[in-house]
């Protein structure tokens, strides 16, 4: 079997390590290239240090080969200039991990038109697809919590809680992102007007146009280095077997999102690809928990996902990963 041709742009940060640790262990795929100007010529586990006697990769200042698939780890607004500064050859695939071509209205470049990366909703357009955003962390836990809901007409407006760990605000240092401020500490931000928004209720208006539900978002910086807790609440006048049931339906073809009658926790999902669901019923109010690790499902692993669905590999190749369940 020919190996999948992979390139990375902005290898040193945390999604970007992510992506080379799966890449590395993928039987389908050969990483041609990782790019990062300011680590240019050093070894890749100079920065990852993990990967000491995994690859003597070094990263490189621009490619070397033509990539069959680019994977764009840039922050914000990144991905989108380095398209623009760079050529890069129209038989190459590209899964941007920004924000930059989320949002309809804002997913084409040229001749490029970007499909919206969330396997549990679009699978068949990722399939078919040339480019493919890849969906938000806190976006594909609160979507995977709701999309049988909506698609079943019975989602309405929705309050939701999430807290992330420290590697959602990437590597970059912050007041907020240091160990003396996250440890033993707890703090909402960006209430209500968190930038995923968009991309949830986008993906829910598409499924149930006739009402469209508002997502009501606060999200918390939480004490720990991974991982994402969602929380949704709504009304609902459905039996909760009968719900559980929907979920179970929904989710049946698709290898990494479960629904659980048990309680979830983070640790399930920590270090995998996979989303795990409970639901909860009291009177008319209806509780959605979400897990799941940020930068492989909320990330990373998510963007190998929509690459093996791409080139027609087996979807699970490459991660079929154990959890830090200790």
């Amino acid at each position: 079997m020919d190996l999948t041709v992979a390139g990375i742009a902005g290898g040193a940060g945390y999604t970007g390590g992510e992506l080379i640790r799966i890449l590395l262990g993928h039987p389908g795929v050969r990483i041609a290239w990782v790019l990062s100007k300011s680590h240019a010529g050093q070894h890749l586990h100079k920065v990852h240090q993990d990967l000491v006697g995994q690859t003597d990769t070094t990263f490189a200042e621009r490619p070397t080969e033509t990539p069959d698939v680019l994977f764009l780890c840039m922050g914000h607004g990144e991905s989108r200039r380095y398209l623009q500064e760079n050529e890069v050859d129209p038989k190459t695939r590209i899964i941007d991990l920004s924000q930059d071509f989320r949002l309809p209205g804002s997913n084409t470049l040229g001749d490029r038109s970007f499909v919206y990366g969330l396997p549990e909703l679009d699978r068949e357009a990722i399939r078919n697809a040339r480019n493919v955003a890849n969906p938000g962390c806190f976006a594909t836990a609160i979507q995977l919590g709701l999309l049988p809901l909506a698609k079943a007409g019975l989602l309405g407006d929705v309050a939701t809680t999430g807290i992330t760990g420290s590697t959602g605000a990437g590597q970059s240092l912050s007041p907020t992102s240091h160990f003396s401020w996250r440890s033993d500490n707890i703090s909402a931000y960006k209430t209500l007007e968190h930038q995923h928004i968009a991309e949830i209720t986008a993906s829910l208006r598409r499924l149930q146009p006739d009402r469209s539900p508002a997502v009501h978002f606060i999200p918390w910086r939480g004490d720990f280095t991974r991982g994402i807790f969602i929380s949704s609440q709504l009304r609902c006048e459905a039996d909760l077997l009968d719900i559980q049931r929907l979920y179970d339906d929904h989710y049946a073809d698709h290898p990494f999102t479960h629904t659980t009658r048990d309680t979830v926790f983070l640790k399930q999902a920590i270090n995998t690809n996979q989303c795990l669901i409970q639901l909860e019923k009291s009177g008319d109010r209806l509780v959605v928990h979400s897990v799941i690790d940020n930068l492989l499902k909320g990330a990373s692993g998510q963007a190998v996902q929509n690459m093996n669905l791409m080139f027609g590999l087996d979807e699970t190749a490459g991660l079929r990963l154990k959890a830090s369940y200790f």
